[in-house]
């Protein structure tokens, strides 16, 4: 029998595999979504949602012997608590938790298209993304240039209400949220761009351009989950490659330059699971997706994904006598 859960939030499955993803939809929005797979000609069993806290129905499916598969999206806490779960009974877990992904940027790129698209890697979603681009690396010798031409197209970026065609970012999704990526920002924190929000309903918070003194700086370290961004500067490719790696996530990445050698070089000296040259693009049906390090378990999505959900049974035949 199939199982799906709200488990630990939204949760599809298929088979005896339970999928358990964040807290991005309701319970009814979840609901709707299986009367949708209905409606659409997906037998009945075959998807099915169960609602629940996360603590009680969510630890029920990672911890029930007829799941024998569980795939989780969501913060690192959550998902270390999993892994222990699925492991009393050695069983299968795919994880996709957190990121505080590199946008890598070079003195040799298109510094104009660099700038421009690099609100929308970290700004989407109100910065509520894994792959959220909150670093942005850039070569010391365009820093200034790139700082200039980042703040036009920082102040540009339309916040307001996400019904709208024209809204490019809304609200965070709670007010206690809103208070903690707030909190990141403090009296010493170096501010450098900063737009404007909405009046109004609605837990706003602006599109934040910090530049750290440090590289242990919490908002070059932690996962915000907001709308604000870290830039540092790097001098050659040895020390962009360290410091894309100097966190304990490795999601995902962008690598701006017109050196194709050397975004292969500093493709594979990054530590992440997807990477982009020149674009912001993470996730693709047909290729692979997952992270490195704390950033998750496995591959979801392409060919890849199979081998997660795929047992290899050897058989031998003796056709002696």
């Amino acid at each position: 029998m199939p199982i799906a859960g709200w488990g630990f939030a939204p949760a599809l499955a298929a088979g005896n595999t339970v999928v358990l993803k964040p807290a991005e939809l309701t319970p009814m929005t979840a609901l709707r979504l299986a009367e949708l797979a209905v409606e659409a000609g997906v037998p009945h069993g075959v998807l099915q949602v169960v609602t629940g806290r996360g603590d009680v129905a969510g630890w029920r499916l990672v911890t029930h012997p007829a799941v024998r598969k569980v795939c989780f999206t969501g913060s690192v806490t959550v998902g270390t608590s999993i892994m222990a779960g699925c492991a009393d009974q050695v069983k299968r877990v795919t994880l996709e938790l957190g990121g505080k992904s590199a946008n890598v940027v070079f003195a040799d790129a298109d510094l104009d298209r660099a700038a421009a698209t690099a609100p929308y890697a970290v700004f989407d979603n109100a910065g509520q993304d894994c792959c959220a681009r909150s670093r942005i690396l850039v070569q010391r010798s365009a820093m200034d240039e790139f700082l200039a031409k980042l703040e036009t197209a920082v102040l540009g970026v339309r916040v307001e209400d996400p019904t709208l065609d024209t809204s490019e970012m809304g609200p965070l999704i709670t007010a206690a949220h809103r208070e903690s990526v707030a909190a990141y920002i403090t009296d010493s924190t170096n501010v450098v761009i900063r737009g404007e929000v909405p009046q109004g309903p609605g837990f706003w918070y602006p599109a934040t351009v910090v530049v750290p003194s440090s590289e242990d700086d919490p908002l070059m370290q932690e996962e915000t989950f907001g709308p604000i961004v870290a830039v540092m500067p790097f001098d050659d490719e040895a020390d962009a490659i360290r410091l894309a790696n100097a966190t304990p996530y490795g999601l995902s990445g962008s690598i701006w330059t017109r050196d194709v050698g050397r975004a292969i070089r500093v493709s594979r000296g990054i530590d992440a699971g997807n990477l982009s040259v020149n674009s912001h693009s993470s996730v693709r049906y047909w290729t692979p997706f997952g992270g490195f390090k704390k950033s998750g378990l496995g591959r979801e999505l392409g060919p890849d994904a199979l081998h997660a959900f795929t047992e290899v049974k050897n058989v031998f035949i003796s056709t002696e006598g």
